[in-house]
């Protein structure tokens, strides 16, 4: 299948608002596993005086474990779905959280501003059309030295961890999406994941925009080999324009 870009992805999210915290909630450690990535960020609790950045925000999930994690940070939540926004702002929040509604290609036409502390990308760029663009954004945006945390699907490279993520959307969130009314939006996400960036790959990508001391750290429990924070540091020297 052809993957979903741009305005048909936020449409396709628009449609799944009414059900993605449904199927996060059946995810087990999801919630957990987002709170280790932000814990992952080094920032020093409880983040006062810190300006915190939300990429690919969703319903607010990734943004509810910045919160818990640095409970005193200013974040600012980032989208591209109206319908993933709607549900994220209808959600209580503390003062100093913020929704904004635009692509991660866009930031600074919606007012989206550095220099910031910290990024938070959560499950953002295997789905972005121009992910090495998103990160030299990133890479701008981030003060000296600060850190990016990317908590994505990527995969390690192993075949047994490949047919595991193909077994578990085929036998159980394919079929709870479809019944949902939202199989095309979660197909793309299957294969989003198995086309995207190995764990590897993807620090690779993430040095060559301008980062350093790159790691990939895995996610512990079922999603091991299948999930990973990838954390760097942007480095003194701008993002290079090749790869």
């Amino acid at each position: 299948m052809t993957l979903l870009r741009d305005a048909d992805l936020s449409t396709a999210f628009d449609h799944a608002a009414h059900s993605y915290d449904t199927l996060v909630a059946a995810t087990p450690g999801y919630h957990a596993q987002l709170r280790r990535s932000a814990r992952r960020l080094g920032l020093p609790h409880p983040g006062t005086g810190l300006r915190v950045l939300d990429l690919g925000r969703g319903t607010g999930v990734s943004t509810a474990a910045l919160a818990r994690v640095l409970p005193d940070a200013e974040i600012t939540a980032v989208d591209a779905s109206a319908g993933m926004l709607e549900r994220a702002t209808a959600k209580p929040w503390r003062g100093g959280v913020r929704f904004v509604r635009a692509p991660a290609e866009a930031l600074a036409d919606a007012g989206v501003t550095g220099p910031y502390d910290a990024v938070l990308a959560a499950c953002l760029f295997r789905d972005v059309t121009d992910p090495d663009a998103v990160l030299s954004a990133v890479h701008a945006l981030l003060a000296l030295h600060r850190r990016l945390a990317v908590h994505e699907y990527t995969l390690s490279g192993h075949p047994a961890h490949r047919a595991v993520w193909t077994a578990v959307c085929r036998g159980l969130v394919l079929p709870v999406a479809s019944a949902l009314g939202d199989g095309g939006l979660y197909r793309h996400l299957w294969r989003s994941v198995v086309e995207f960036d190995t764990a590897d790959r993807f620090t690779e990508r993430v040095r060559a925009r301008g980062f350093d001391r790159v790691r990939a750290l895995p996610l512990p429990g079922r999603q091991t080999g299948i999930t990973h924070t990838v954390v760097a540091r942007r480095a003194e020297a701008p993002a290079r324009s090749g790869r």
